[in-house]
């Protein structure tokens, strides 16, 4: 397919990469995945367990896991309404990679501080 798109279209293709981190790379994607981990959790038990995120960010962070596939919301018709959000199999088969970015990071974390301080930029 992609020896088919002239180089006008290109831009209407992002860097797969870019585009993800982008969504997924903020303060707050990440700890809100790990939050929904264990299992079903509405709102309220989310930012207790996330602790210093604001009610606006932590509404915004999961439209946009909603809104690209990572978490699943499901309204209750009840006074009042129970909201609760989980993990979709997307959202969980995104956990096993950045886990191992989280351990490569640990491992190499002194290096690169090292080398920073090396170079004069940190």
């Amino acid at each position: 397919m992609l020896d088919q798109i002239r180089p006008a279209d290109i831009s209407e293709f992002p860097c797969p990469i870019r585009d993800v981190l982008d969504r997924i790379g903020d303060q707050w994607s990440f700890l809100v995945l790990i939050g929904l981990e264990p299992g079903v959790r509405r709102f309220s038990q989310l930012e207790r367990e996330i602790g210093d995120i604001s009610k606006q960010m932590l509404s915004k962070t999961l439209r946009r896991l909603e809104q690209d596939g990572f978490v699943a919301r499901e309204v209750h018709a009840e006074v009042p309404p129970r909201v609760e959000y989980r993990l979709t199999a997307l959202g969980r088969s995104f956990l096993g990679p950045m886990r191992e970015l989280i351990r490569w990071a640990e491992v190499n974390h002194g290096a690169i501080v090292a080398a920073r301080r090396q170079k004069g930029a940190g």
